[in-house]
């Protein structure tokens, strides 16, 4: 079986919403990350076998396939094939997970994976029309009516943090830590090698002239008293607020996976190779419990433990998600989210997978570590987790 490795891995830096990138279409802004993939590695983007992206509001600027759409902006030639997938915030994890699986199975020799979401333009909720119907049918919705019935993530946030008994000021010292983090990663530039990139528009859609090359959401002066004076966002006597929870993001993400045998025929270094895939399915109530299973299915396929594991990049959903994880698996906090994560960095929800695997890569080549996991909660109630080696 072909061995599954990851080239390249690049992402957008994270524009806030209605901030530097809001005058970017998604297809432009996918094109982007798309482009730099293959400058930087002077490949022949003819030679991609398919591109897999994940977007999660598949509507209107990113409906009817942005992933192809994507593919033809950037120029490459019409003879790539691209498809989209949803499987909500992990939607650009699985669009890696799909690549390298077709690599090892041998339907692929090139592979291109990644996401998008342009939040600023089609935010959140923009795919569901109420004239024509709500996603949630009456059986599902009858099957957990019994419970109190399916709530928002945010509400979900809620109750993980009543279950995992964490309080206030627990989300919001992690949330804290989470800016401290990423405010020294982009200071001491550990960002660089995996952001491209790209230039403000106006409103106009033509160039300013100034470029964004840097995370927008990270806010190196906050405080745990700014953070305390947050009101709750989802529940009057709630824990969980904007200060604890991700960012709204545009950003996009591109990973290029190819087999060991091509990369090293086209003189290119595999840099991480992929050792396991695991998913999870928990309740769409709490819905966000899924990297826990996920993550002990992934350690399990990889024959590893939690403590051979370097490095861990499990999304910041909300400060919950993380807290709770922490407490049912007992890592060592000082390998997780070291460079800090969408609290402070943002989730361009389709992107993000993308996001955090080039984050993850890069992270381990700049400290020695070998072995990298990344997870991540999804809306309905589902996880991905990933477990890669660093080579060289």
């Amino acid at each position: 079986m072909p061995t599954a490795v990851i080239v390249d891995a690049v992402r957008t830096p994270g524009g806030k919403r209605n901030g530097s990138l809001r005058n970017w279409h998604a297809v432009d802004l996918a094109a982007a990350a798309l482009d730099a993939l293959v400058a930087r590695n002077d490949v022949d983007p003819g030679m991609v076998d398919d591109v897999i992206m994940g977007c999660v509001m598949q509507v209107s600027e990113q409906s009817l396939n942005v992933a192809r759409n994507a593919v033809l902006a950037a120029g490459w030639p019409e003879s790539v094939p691209a498809t989209t997938v949803d499987r909500q915030c992990g939607s650009s994890q699985q669009a890696i997970h799909f690549a390298a699986q077709g690599v090892m199975a041998g339907v692929y020799d090139v592979a291109v994976a990644g996401g998008v979401e342009a939040m600023t333009r089609t935010p959140m909720g923009s795919s569901v029309v109420r004239e024509l119907g709500m996603p949630f049918g009456p059986r599902m919705t009858e099957r957990y009516a019994a419970g109190g019935g399916l709530v928002n993530q945010g509400i979900s946030a809620e109750m993980i943090a009543d279950r995992w008994d964490l309080s206030r000021d627990d989300l919001d010292r992690y949330s804290l830590q989470s800016h401290q983090r990423a405010a020294a990663a982009t200071s001491e530039g550990r960002f660089e090698p995996e952001i491209v990139p790209v230039p403000v528009l106006g409103d106009d859609g033509e160039p300013t002239g100034e470029t964004l090359s840097v995370d927008e959401g990270v806010r190196p002066g906050t405080s745990l008293e700014a953070l305390g004076a947050l009101k709750p966002a989802f529940k009057q006597d709630g824990k969980v607020t904007a200060g604890n929870s991700s960012q709204i993001t545009d950003g996009a993400s591109a990973v290029l996976i190819m087999s060991e045998e091509k990369a090293n025929d086209l003189g290119l270094v595999p840099r991480a190779r992929f050792c396991a895939f695991a998913l999870a399915g928990v309740d769409p109530v709490t819905m966000l419990t899924g990297p826990i299973p996920a993550t002990r299915a992934v350690l399990d396929r990889a024959k590893r433990s939690l403590d051979d594991i370097d490095l861990v990049e499990i999304n910041e959903a909300f400060a919950p998600v993380v807290l709770a994880w922490e407490k049912e698996l007992h890592p060592d906090m000082a390998r997780v989210n070291v460079n800090g994560g969408a609290i402070a960095l943002g989730h361009p929800l389709g992107a993000s997978g993308g996001k955090l695997m080039a984050t993850l890569l890069h992270e381990l080549e700049r400290s020695g570590g070998r072995f990298g996991l990344l997870t991540m909660c999804e809306g309905g109630g589902l996880a991905n987790a990933t477990v890669i080696e660093r080579l060289g």
